[in-house]
């Protein structure tokens, strides 16, 4: 804890010192609230209209962890069949980068239309933006297994499902982690849009509101509700890599 804060203090330091930057030259240059308010008016506004945000918040936060573990489960459930059946990947594999290829933006009208206005679509955005960074990283983390450790389990006679359970499962923990750190941090953003496409509340419907409203100020209180929250899961998942891939520190 003591070195996390050690290490925190510097981009601590550089965020606070852009925030001093940009409250003075909102004040030097006077630029009206509703073009770019000052940062004392962003958090003001936050803490003010807590009351207001908090329902939207709650909603958004449960849309993101059940999109990231929807997600998170498909994309290595994928990974776990191609890397176990390659055949099966090299028929499948340019189908998941083509998938990357789509805005989701503009799918997401789509989804609407075909399943309607209810929680489905949205977990099916967030589900889209979480899944790919998973199995990449676990594919990766497969094939990373040290040749001489695999070589000596098979002449232990080791088969296909040992070697994995014992070895390349194992082996793929620390970029598995990596991916699900970038999931964690895409799931709010997929959230945030998903709730663009017609939801009664999360942070995304608050943030339309305040931008048709000409409400600058909310609208970078949402900004930075979601980068907390991006950050908040960063770290959680951060947490869990520390607690399960203990030998990865030791070593």
């Amino acid at each position: 804890m003591r070195a996390a804060i050690i290490r925190g203090w510097r981009p601590a330091l550089v965020i606070l010192s852009l925030l001093c930057i940009w409250e003075i030259v909102v004040k030097l240059a006077k630029i009206p609230g509703w073009l770019l308010p000052a940062p004392t008016a962003i958090f003001k506004e936050m803490f003010v209209g807590f009351g207001r945000i908090s329902a939207h918040l709650t909603s958004t936060i449960s849309l993101s962890i059940t999109g990231f573990i929807i997600g998170c489960s498909v994309g290595l459930l994928v990974a776990v069949v191609l890397h176990l059946i390659p055949k099966v990947q090299e028929a499948i594999y340019p189908l998941l980068i083509l998938s990357q290829n789509v805005p989701i933006i503009v799918l997401a009208p789509l989804l609407v239309i075909w399943f309607g206005f209810g929680i489905l679509p949205k977990i099916i955005v967030i589900t889209l933006v979480c899944f790919f960074p998973v199995t990449i990283a676990a594919l990766g983390g497969f094939r990373n297994t040290p040749h001489e450790m695999r070589h000596y389990m098979l002449m232990a006679g080791a088969t296909k499902i040992q070697m994995f359970s014992k070895l390349e499962w194992p082996n793929s923990l620390p970029a598995l982690f990596s991916g699900l750190k970038i999931s964690a941090t895409y799931s709010v953003m997929g959230a945030v849009i998903s709730e663009w496409l017609g939801a009664k509340q999360g942070i995304g419907v608050y943030m339309t509101l305040a931008s048709s409203s000409f409400r600058t100020d909310r609208v970078f209180v949402a900004i930075f509700i979601i980068m907390i929250l991006s950050l908040l899961f960063f770290g959680a998942i951060s947490l869990c890599e520390k607690r399960l891939v203990k030998w990865r520190r030791e070593g």
